[in-house]
């Protein structure tokens, strides 16, 4: 059972997932904005995981543009975790739709939060990975998705920075290297 607070209308929608580094560089930040408030300019709903680092930029990014976000939690909705997210959630709930699995009371239990990335993953015709250490849970999303028959794109970068080498090893398995988000509604687009 999937619990929605907002407009549950938003889950029929075209979505791409935008998922990253909890610890996000400045451009990481940056580029997780910017390409969620275009892929939500091009007719996409953003859905991510409401962490900080990417997943926030994300979200803020998508409800900037006219297709709005989904964010998926590991907690009841009663909860917001983390806490210093509790605006953003707010805004989701009003503009958006926060979804979750787990009932009303649920707390931040460790072990929901890489569960729930399939729902996230399962909810998208893709996955963009923008900015990943090569033990990220980002990975975990993007292997769901593969096994779920989504596309699995990632952002390059420095090859001198950590949260680059998950995007690496993600585009040498055979994930599209996007550099914008037109490449990457070109993908869908061709696989359409």
């Amino acid at each position: 059972i999937l619990h929605a607070l907002g407009n549950p209308a938003l889950l029929e929608r075209p979505a791409i997932a935008i998922v990253g580094s909890r610890n996000a560089s400045r451009q990481g930040a940056i580029d997780a904005h910017e390409f969620a408030l275009a892929l939500s300019r091009l007719g996409y709903t953003i859905a991510s995981g409401l962490a900080v680092g990417i997943d926030a930029a994300a979200h803020r990014g998508g409800l900037a543009g006219p297709s709005s976000t989904v964010a998926v939690v590991g907690t009841g909705l009663d909860r917001v975790y983390p806490a210093a997210h509790r605006e953003l959630a707010r805004m989701i709930a009003s503009q958006g739709v926060l979804v979750s699995e787990f009932a009303l009371g649920t707390p931040p239990l460790a072990a929901n939060f890489p569960r729930r990335n399939r729902i996230i993953s399962g909810l998208t015709r893709g996955v963009l990975v923008v900015e990943a250490a090569v033990a990220s849970g980002s990975l975990t999303t993007a292997r769901l998705a593969l096994e779920q028959g989504r596309d699995v794109f990632a952002i390059p970068g420095s090859i001198h920075s950590p949260l680059s080498k998950g995007c690496h090893w993600l585009i040498k398995q055979g994930a599209k290297l996007v550099e914008s988000a037109d490449d990457l509604h070109a993908e869908i687009q061709g696989a359409a």
